[in-house]
């Protein structure tokens, strides 16, 4: 069968090599792609924008394209499943009711109060005067959130008073486009965060292996946020208990509210989770779609086939596909352009990934395209992630840095401490 993949980032490279692994994938397609994509065998991309549904579904009907994975958060938000479907074309990723989940903020914080998902104390404003008076009343640290899909990098952990302000006055301002709507201002919570990503049927939801992102630019977990500059998995904090209460006091609640609202949610539920110190958690969020990079370390671990798991989400049969893994770890080292997560170059020749790839080391694409010289040339933030598995996490990290060795572009950046926390645990 062939399948179109929507998205041009290290996530989509990764589910369309783990897709053609799958023994009845023949092609994938992917809109636009990067230029990973393009040099997979049994892929080829297609140069259409993601939100560009008349021509997604008229190239997906004329070319006999059997299902549709959609990796970003953006074209889920403004319906493309629903769209797609209409059509008649099978659609893995939540309809655009469902995606409000990640969309807005707000939206999602008042699903988790009505489920009883736990959550941070949170309020939510329309004007800057009111939102700023409540900051006075909390105090800091406090965590001040654009509503709308801010690509990662709406939610600014206030420190002070005047540092609070200040990111409330640039998200009413329009720093995050129509994200700036409306602003969540939380309680800040401390301790480790954990990506758990699940599928789900809608009726039925399985947890992936959990995994740790480092959303920091900079080493010691400190400097802007980013999309994410490196991961691990599996996160050995979220032990089998608290994976088991995950599964009843999130997972499962989420799932029957969204139900009770007459939303059919079928995809990828991404519940973003604080663990304390003591072992308690917390959601911070929750996303509609695959974690980037947290996809990049997950997927070399899953040993069941992944077509199987998206068509038994969208077909509503997960409950009778087992969920199977590889043993050992894999951690991930995004490469960045220099200057990220603000202004950068793009069109920097990347050399090396050729040398650096191995049977223990992958390179997913994330910011590239192919010049007019057929060169990998960057074409974004976030470049390269840099892929290692192992039989350990010492071992998985190894090898992703072993891997970066190879790699050149000018202005190359990228974090040396990736795992430093299950490294000083192990």
């Amino acid at each position: 069968m062939k399948v179109l993949v929507v998205g041009n980032g290290g996530r989509e490279h990764a589910l369309a090599w783990k897709l053609l692994q799958s023994p009845q994938v023949e092609q994938v397609v992917c809109v636009p792609g990067n230029g990973g994509t393009a040099n997979l065998a049994d892929c080829q991309n297609l140069p259409l924008a993601v939100d560009d549904f008349v021509g997604i579904s008229q190239y997906a009907l004329a070319n006999n394209i059997s299902l549709v994975v959609v990796g970003p958060e953006v074209p889920l938000a403004k319906g493309i499943t629903d769209y797609l479907q209409a059509q008649g074309l099978m659609v893995f990723g939540p309809v655009r009711a469902g995606a409000q989940i990640e969309a807005s903020k707000a939206w999602a914080k008042a699903l988790m109060q009505e489920a009883g998902i736990p959550t941070a104390k949170a309020a939510v404003f329309t004007e800057a005067a009111a939102a700023k008076s409540y900051v006075q009343s909390q105090g800091a640290p406090i965590v001040v959130k654009a509503d709308g899909l801010a690509a990662g990098k709406g939610v600014i952990v206030a420190t002070t008073i005047e540092q609070a302000a200040s990111a409330i006055d640039a998200i009413f301002q329009g720093q995050f486009g129509s994200a700036g709507e409306f602003v969540v201002i939380e309680e800040c919570l401390f301790g480790q965060e954990v990506s758990v990503l699940a599928l789900t049927d809608g009726l039925t939801i399985r947890p992936l292996l959990p995994a740790q992102d480092h959303k920091r630019v900079g080493e010691g977990d400190t400097g802007e946020n980013t999309g994410g500059m490196g991961a691990y998995c599996p996160a050995p904090i979220a032990t089998t208990e608290l994976m088991a209460r995950v599964q009843t006091d999130v997972l499962e609640k989420a799932i029957a509210t969204l139900r009770s609202k007459g939303i059919d949610y079928r995809g990828v539920l991404y519940a973003g989770l604080m663990i304390t110190p003591e072992g308690d958690f917390k959601v911070l969020e929750f996303n509609c779609r695959f974690g980037d990079p947290e996809t990049q370390v997950i997927l070399p671990l899953l040993a069941t086939p992944l077509l199987d798991l998206i068509l038994a989400c969208v077909e509503q049969r997960l409950a009778a596909v087992p969920i199977t893994w590889h043993s050992g770890a894999a951690a991930t080292v995004v490469a960045a352009s220099g200057g990220y997560p603000g202004d950068y170059q793009k069109g920097k020749v990347i050399t090396g990934i050729d040398a650096a790839e191995t049977a223990k080391v992958t390179v997913f694409h994330a910011g590239t395209k192919l010049n007019d010289q057929q060169q990998v040339v960057t074409d974004g933030g976030r470049v390269l992630n840099v892929t290692g598995t192992g039989e350990n996490f010492q071992q998985a990290i190894a090898q992703a840095y072993t891997g970066l060795k190879s790699i050149q572009f000018e202005g190359i950046y990228y974090r040396r401490d990736i795992g430093h926390r299950v490294l000083s645990a192990e």
